[in-house]
């Protein structure tokens, strides 16, 4: 469905929803003057008024929500759509180049990266997309391990410097000491830490410099704190984009990929965690810092900790 008439459907309902409430208004006001002089009829309508408006607010609210709720679906597919098209169609063509021609050596070589580059994009995709319905069916993370953090985020680091084709003075990373230890999935952990780098990068159009660094804060928690420097965050969107299926509007001509899923997955696997996550940012065109914070964890578990679910 069109953008445009789905904004139609949305301004259809709250038209309706107020022409209702004012005809309610001003048939309740009109039964209320007439009947006045009965204090009994006025004792039993006037709630009945309230209660009415109150319904009919709800129910306004409630399909202003569906509409924007099924906008960002049907984003969301068009999204993840495109981010499966893709790499598809790149790996058939090349596969379709290799048979019909005799390509040198060299060439084959290059043809093998670009494929194997364009196989991992989907399998990071698939990925995104399965964790999503898994962490959504969970209240509690179900098995804790001692868990090293910062092993967690050098490796997450040099996953994004590959996947991205960076060099290493792209990500500047620091670490507070150490200690830097909870308890939780090492995937889950993985996932999230590589969610909001990629997402550094991918809002970074120009030479990505984003600055990563992991502290301890006291005995309870530890914090990563990931600053780029690249399209900003308007403020209205600073907790719309920790929102399932949620994108920011695309800015002048230029257009972010992904499925709106990776920040959801951060929030949703911190919280697990007994953590949260958050953005901050000065405003478009200034940059963004998100932050993931988790609890500490001092002593190290001999055996995994089975969660109440």
């Amino acid at each position: 469905m069109p953008i445009t008439r789905r904004r139609r459907a949305m301004f259809f309902f709250i038209a309706l929803g107020v022409s209702t409430l004012a005809l309610a208004i001003v048939l309740n006001v009109t039964w209320i003057i007439v009947n006045w002089r009965s204090f009994i009829a006025l004792l039993i309508g006037i709630p009945f008024f309230l209660l009415l408006i109150a319904g009919l607010v709800l129910n306004t609210v409630f399909l202003v929500r569906e509409v924007h709720q099924n906008e960002r679906q049907n984003s969301f597919l068009n999204a993840v759509t495109h981010e499966l098209k893709t790499p598809i169609a790149s790996i058939r063509l090349y596969l379709e180049t290799l048979q019909r021609h005799e390509v040198p050596a060299e060439k084959r070589r290059e043809f093998y990266g670009i494929m194997l580059s364009d196989s991992e994009r989907l399998l990071a995709t698939v990925e995104q997309v399965l964790k999503a319905g898994e962490v959504g069916q969970r209240t509690r993370n179900q098995v804790r391990l001692h868990i090293d953090l910062d092993e967690i985020v050098r490796e997450a680091i040099g996953t994004t410097l590959r996947r991205h084709h960076l060099d290493g003075s792209a990500i500047e990373f620091t670490a507070g000491g150490l200690g830097m230890t909870t308890e939780g999935n090492p995937e889950d952990l993985r996932t999230a830490t590589l969610n909001i780098l990629d997402n550094a990068v991918k809002y970074s159009p120009q030479k990505p410099r984003i600055l990563v660094r992991l502290e301890a804060r006291g005995d309870a928690w530890l914090v990563l704190t990931v600053t780029d420097h690249g399209l900003g965050i308007a403020p209205a969107n600073l907790k719309r984009i920790f929102m399932r299926f949620y994108r920011v509007p695309a800015r002048n001509v230029f257009r972010v990929k992904g499925t709106g899923l990776g920040l959801f997955l951060v929030r949703s696997i911190a919280r697990q965690h007994g953590g949260d996550a958050y953005a901050e940012s000065a405003g478009e065109g200034q940059g963004a810092t998100v932050v993931l914070q988790l609890p500490r964890s001092l002593q190290p578990s001999r055996f995994p900790v089975e969660a109440d679910a």
